[in-house]
């Protein structure tokens, strides 16, 4: 990243501003689209970069998407307070009264469940398709003050004392006090910024699609931990219909995806038969897969840059908290921003440590167990199954671990420094 100065004297010409404000974000996601919402809200001079389109609203029975995300606590609360929640299809939206996880196919597998009920909530999660989702941020966008949305993409970001710069493809420019890169595990704002990262491969693709169920799943969430077959997640959707989300082997993976959904059906039949009955595909049948990793930032700011959601870290899917980690991300930065005081700007270096410091402890602790859990559980060795079993059921019967796991589950400590 370099110096405003130094390009200048470089070139002779001083670059000039033509869109001026106090946030930029970068990147055109449901986090980043969350972000500029609650900034702007708080009366921030915002201008959210990458908008080419807005989402236009599903039609009556529209295909179910096959990108669903298991939203907590604190992305219902921020989602909440930036008017999109209630603007969300509620007949799209599934809430998971309990989840009930397995260490295998088999009776004698190792059973830990987690209820609303012993958590006094009124859900643990609400399962919410991704158009959905994105239909409702963007009509509020459309209508929020201090906030202009542009298209296109940056080339060259550039800090001095006093500000950020981005230079866009266009020729045009955004002045900035603070620069927020909310544009994904590839991030450009972050390579601009020189941070480092850890990065390792889980040799993994997550396989989602959709499936009806014979017998109703009562807003249970399932997941099953086969071993050499890799993780098996059933969420639930309006109706009788689940999602899937298969952390599978690269191999195993790619032979989910050559073969019909139908054939996939059957294999997860023989998973489910005692819960969910038969399964049958979705019309029209619809499968994705995406590659699974992890990404650790060696930090998440950098000289007027803040990184929220994927640009900041990347965990295994199988707590289903990537997407509620971002929403944290927003609620802490909205929160720092809004508590700075009149003589700091958005990108003083103190409100950005503070910022840091408040993100540290959720990010790692979710990072450590999701690494941990799917190396415990991806291992298929015979005595370490029974040992993990047996810790799972071990877990289920002692009610204040399960309460702590609950409570970060939740988010509730999200605001905590």
């Amino acid at each position: 990243m370099k110096d405003i100065g130094s390009i200048a004297k470089s070139t002779g010409v001083a670059p000039m501003a033509t869109h001026q404000c106090d946030i930029c974000i970068v990147g055109n996601g449901a986090v980043g689209k969350a972000a500029a919402l609650g900034l702007a809200q708080a009366g921030l001079r915002v201008v959210l970069l990458g908008m080419s389109a807005v989402s236009t609203a599903a039609a009556p029975g529209q295909a179910w998407d096959t990108r669903v995300y298991a939203l907590n606590h604190v992305a219902r609360n921020l989602l909440s307070t930036v008017k999109v929640w209630d603007a969300l299809d509620a007949a799209r939206v599934a809430a998971v009264e309990a989840m009930v996880v397995k260490g295998g196919a088999d009776s004698a597998a190792g059973h830990l469940m987690f209820d609303a009920y012993s958590a006094h909530v009124d859900a643990l999660a609400w399962i919410v398709e991704d158009g959905n989702l994105n239909q409702a941020l963007d009509a509020a966008l459309k209508f929020s003050p201090n906030l202009q949305l542009l298209g296109g993409r940056a080339k060259a970001l550039q800090v001095d004392a006093t500000a950020a710069i981005l230079q866009l493809e266009s020729g045009e420019t955004i002045s900035a006090a603070l620069v927020v890169g909310a544009d994904g595990a590839q991030s450009w704002v972050r390579s601009q910024c020189e941070i480092g990262i850890d990065y390792r491969s889980y040799h993994q693709r997550g396989v989602v699609a959709n499936f009806a169920c014979e017998l109703p799943h009562h807003g249970v969430a399932y997941q099953w931990f086969t071993g050499g077959e890799g993780i098996v997640a059933l969420l639930p959707l309006p109706g009788q219909r689940v999602s899937l989300v298969w952390s599978a082997p690269d191999a195993l993976a790619q032979a989910l995806m050559d073969e019909s959904l139908s054939q996939l059906a059957v294999r997860l039949s023989l998973l489910t038969t005692d819960t969910l009955g038969q399964l049958q595909p979705l019309q029209p049948e619809l499968a994705q897969a995406f590659p699974l990793s992890l990404l650790r930032t060696h930090a998440l700011v950098a000289p007027r840059v803040a990184l929220i959601g994927d640009a900041g870290h990347v965990v295994h899917p199988l707590a289903g908290h990537g997407m509620n980690l971002g929403f944290g991300d927003v609620a802490a930065l909205v929160k720092v921003l809004s508590e700075r005081g009149a003589h700091r700007d958005c990108g003083d270096a103190g409100v950005l440590a503070r910022y840091a410091r408040m993100r540290k402890e959720e990010i790692l602790l979710m990072q450590v167990t999701t690494d941990g859990l799917e190396r415990l559980f991806g291992a298929d060795f015979g005595p370490l199954r029974w040992l993990r079993n047996a810790g799972l059921n071990l877990l289920d019967k002692i009610p204040v671990l399960k309460r702590q796991l609950m409570t970060h589950a939740l988010g509730r400590a999200f605001d905590k420094e």
